[in-house]
């Protein structure tokens, strides 16, 4: 994928890291516009709504300060605070957006020597070997392309861990990460949705079928593989796109992802701050707040009724068993 900056926000002491001169060099044809911190940009805090998708074009880079690790019992033990966070993709129900507001762009940290050594200190002391989630603040395949951050990040850990990573993604440039010595020690996640949502809400992310058969790839690489069905979004005619969706996971997943692969399944929440910016980012887009199935879940977000949340699970619940039955459902959220 071929992602273009228009211009770069560094902190000054990013440039003393390996990683930061990296960057300089590899983008020193762009404007370097120097701030204090990357949580306050002050042009970028006080943009309009509408000029989120010019703020996604911008490359902030920094130095994470923040490594509290957050306790999660899903597919990982513990969230960690990694090496970057926001997105270039602009998916109309993005999470982050609901933690940076409209700043949910891009931002880099180059001190990743830093947070690997705090990871595999903490990996070192549990008694047992656990899972660290390092995706959860950004799309680290999307962000890989700039940094190769998975590179190091895959190997090392394979030689000094004793867990176990895993991240999801959208996106599908995996080339690099198939011929990694991974011994096994990360669990690679993709998450799908009907075509049709794809092209009118996670804009900017690879199609379905490049994501299938990136999947695939990794599996096929030794990876550890989940699937994300994820958000999955009730729109009108949402049993017939999903149920579309479940077949052509059947049909195009391959056996290693079928018999070794689980599956995550969580329904969209969606968030006043959400709403405001595509209100006026994006006019044209489809409107995600439905009045009639969503309710108010605290502190400005919406997610869908009990009762429609029920019907949804029951109906995936259903055409996974009859589809993909060999692959376990983890969860439903």
């Amino acid at each position: 994928m071929n992602m273009s900056f228009d211009a770069v926000y560094y902190e000054p002491n990013a440039l003393d890291y390996k990683l930061g001169q990296m960057l300089k060099c590899k983008y020193a044809s762009l404007p370097w516009i120097e701030i204090e911190s990357h949580n306050r940009i002050i042009e970028m805090t006080s943009a309009d709504n509408r000029d989120f998708p010019k703020l996604k074009k911008h490359l902030i880079i920094g130095i994470r300060k923040t490594h509290r690790y957050v306790p999660n019992y899903k597919v990982s033990d513990w969230l960690v605070p990694y090496t970057s966070s926001g997105c270039r993709a602009m998916c109309l129900y993005c999470y982050l957006v609901c933690n940076y507001n409209k700043c949910a762009y891009l931002r880099l940290f180059v001190n990743r020597e830093q947070m690997l050594d705090r990871l595999l200190k903490k990996d070192a002391s549990t008694l047992v070997p656990q899972t660290f989630e390092i995706g959860s603040n950004s799309d680290l395949l999307l962000e890989n392309t700039i940094t190769d951050n998975l590179l190091y990040t895959i190997e090392r850990f394979a030689r000094e861990g004793r867990g176990s990573l895993t991240f999801p993604t959208k996106f599908d440039m995996v080339a690099p990460l198939l011929n990694l010595d991974h011994r096994g020690k990360t669990i690679f996640r993709m998450s799908v949705n009907p075509q049709e949502i794809i092209n009118r809400i996670e804009l900017g992310t690879s199609p379905l079928s490049a994501r299938i058969r990136a999947l695939n790839d990794m599996a096929e690489a030794g990876y550890p593989v989940g699937l994300l069905i994820a958000p999955v979004i009730l729109l009108p005619n949402w049993k017939q796109l999903y149920e579309e969706l479940i077949e052509r996971l059947a049909d195009e997943l391959s056996y290693k992802v079928m018999q070794n692969g689980f599956i995550e399944i969580i329904l969209m929440t969606y968030s006043f701050v959400q709403n405001a910016i595509n209100t006026e980012a994006f006019p044209n887009a489809i409107q995600l707040f439905d009045r009639e199935t969503m309710t108010g879940r605290g502190r400005g977000k919406y997610c869908y009724r009990n009762d429609i949340r029920a019907e949804a699970e029951n109906f995936l619940r259903e055409k996974i068993s009859q589809q993909l039955g060999s692959m376990s459902i983890l969860y439903i959220s």
